[in-house]
């Protein structure tokens, strides 16, 4: 996992850098639109909103914004989202899958499609890739003032397979079916996750060398500037050079 762990780096340093917020919140309040149409629009009776509350916290959405989503995602005339999923290479051979949340699939194929073309990748057919990644729960917390050590103990008992530590953030890899337990258990704790998602975590990875990992960089920032993407996987190994050539 520690490939995919220094992936999680580069877009939280990416992300700080040069994301624009309005995408993020955007993106956010598509979830919480989704998950109020899903399951209403009261947090205690819905987990999915719950959990969607708790990442738009995690991105320092304003306290309002959340509220006018919530609101909105109530409304009947409110956008029908619809999520879907799409797979295929990169240069390489490198697989890629895509989330999306869509109002327009006809748009979003479109586009997707018209990525891959751009950067010598190829649309595959749904199913084909994914069983090349784990579907794993991801924690990413801020290490402020924890004491990794004392939390340890407490996250292995609630599911923990994997606990990974640099010197801003402690990221959290749990099974698929223990990703409930998990955020309850660090609700319990009064531990606030930067984010907390299910993702596709690649079985094994494909070294490249640096020419094909900026093109496979470039077509995954295409991937995830377009606002109907809201996660991109893929089984690239990022080494150290490669990280460096990138940040």
């Amino acid at each position: 996992m520690s490939g995919h762990n220094k992936w999680s780096t580069i877009k939280r340093k990416k992300g700080a850098l040069d994301a624009k917020r309005s995408k993020i919140f955007s993106r956010i309040i598509k979830e919480i639109t989704v998950a109020v149409k899903e399951g209403g629009p009261d947090p205690d009776g819905n987990p999915r909103l719950r959990l969607a509350i708790a990442n738009a916290k995690g991105a320092s959405m304003p306290k309002d914004n959340i509220s006018r989503a919530i609101n909105k995602g109530s409304d009947k005339d409110a956008a029908n989202y619809l999520e879907t999923s799409y797979e295929g290479y990169a240069p390489n051979g490198i697989a890629i899958f895509i989330e999306c949340t869509t109002d327009n699939m006809q748009r979003t194929i479109s586009n997707v499609r018209s990525y891959f073309n751009k950067f010598g990748g190829s649309l595959g057919t749904n199913g084909s890739l994914a069983f090349l990644f784990d579907r794993k729960g991801v924690f990413t917390i801020p290490k402020g003032e924890i004491n990794l050590e004392d939390l340890e103990m407490e996250l292995i008992d609630a599911g923990a397979e994997d606990i990974q530590a640099d010197e801003e953030m402690i990221t959290v890899y749990t099974a698929m079916e223990d990703f409930g337990p998990m955020l309850k258990k660090l609700e319990e704790l009064k531990i606030e996750p930067e984010n907390s998602e299910l993702q596709r975590i690649p079985k094994n990875t494909v070294k490249v060398d640096k020419d094909t990992a900026r093109k496979v960089m470039k077509l995954i920032d295409h991937f995830e500037e377009d606002d109907d993407v809201t996660n991109v996987f893929h089984n690239m190994e990022l080494t150290d050079e490669i990280m460096e050539e990138l940040d």
